[in-house]
């Protein structure tokens, strides 16, 4: 539980009414969210499971089950689902949490989703801080399932302790144009819908790549998240991975700080409005885009 400046916000995983104002001020950047995120304290350990991967694969199917594996060990779980925000009308569907309905009821699990906010990796800077906000509320595990929208998934390592990148057995020769990037970044690699034909020949084709850098022992798993099929490895394999040393946390935290920084310096510049402008530059006879750029650079 971590009690904020503003003492009328207590943020804490047995109060969700309380965490749910202290997420909406945040995201929304109303008054006192400046002096909440600086006044967090984190009192326990709690890892950040990043779970991304192409559209389809059924990442929300498989956090619904694997919040399921973790609270029946008594864990406190949150979940932030990261939905894409449309670049044409600013709006976001926010629908992963359809897929996690029989845990909307549970006093152990909190579930919040947030949009991109026009952040190409679906990383935002609000990602970054509520994040915060649930790691500084005292949950046991924070689960950000990522929007996965292709090589930009690399930004979850900026966020994640633990990474996971969830792929399905019709990707097929597709796994030969996985860049080096999202290879490093994954501590594991899960194969869902193993059930489908091909999968072992999928699952073996990735271990061949994977094993291909020198001392890499990333593991794979195969899960049928629908019928809960291999999440109980998924859960013990977070458990253990708590006690191993975090030998990236310098980068973790200068990708966050690059993350926040980028945002603030970027606070006064308006999309709509800068959409606008462009449409009336447009008009002018020999437009020059880097001469627009010029006038906010």
């Amino acid at each position: 539980m971590s009690r904020t400046a503003n003492q009328s916000i207590t943020i804490s995983s047995t109060d969700f009414k309380s965490l749910a104002r202290a997420l909406t001020m945040v995201e929304n950047d109303l008054a006192g969210a400046d002096e909440l995120l600086k006044s967090l304290r984190f009192d326990k350990t709690t890892p950040v499971i990043g779970i991304t991967g192409p559209p389809g694969a059924g990442k929300s199917t498989l956090v619904n089950a694997l919040i399921t594996e973790l609270i029946d060990k008594g864990n406190k779980v949150a979940v932030l689902a990261i939905d894409p925000t449309s670049p044409f009308n600013f709006g976001s569907l926010l629908g992963d949490r359809i897929r996690m309905t029989n845990h909307f009821n549970s006093v152990d699990v909190f579930i919040r989703s947030l949009a991109t906010r026009g952040s190409l990796g679906g990383l935002s800077a609000k990602t970054i801080e509520m994040t915060d906000v649930l790691r500084a509320a005292g949950f046991d595990y924070v689960l950000v399932e990522t929007v996965g929208v292709g090589q930009s998934e690399i930004e979850i390592a900026g966020l994640a302790d633990l990474a996971f990148v969830v792929l399905v057995p019709e990707s097929g020769d597709e796994i030969q144009n996985i860049k080096s990037g999202l290879m490093e970044i994954a501590d594991a690699f899960i194969i869902n819908k193993a059930d489908r034909d091909d999968a072992d020949l999928f699952t073996n084709n990735l271990k061949k790549i994977i094993h291909q850098k020198e001392g890499a022992e990333t593991p794979v798993f195969k899960t049928v998240a629908t019928t809960n099929e291999g999440i109980h490895a998924i859960a013990q394999f977070i458990t253990s991975a708590q006690n191993i040393k975090n030998t990236r946390k310098e980068f973790l935290l200068a990708e966050k700080a690059y993350k926040l920084i980028q945002e603030r310096r970027m606070a006064g510049v308006d999309k709509k409005k800068l959409r606008q402008d462009i449409a009336e530059a447009l008009n002018d006879e020999g437009f020059n885009l880097y001469n627009f750029v010029s006038k906010y650079a």
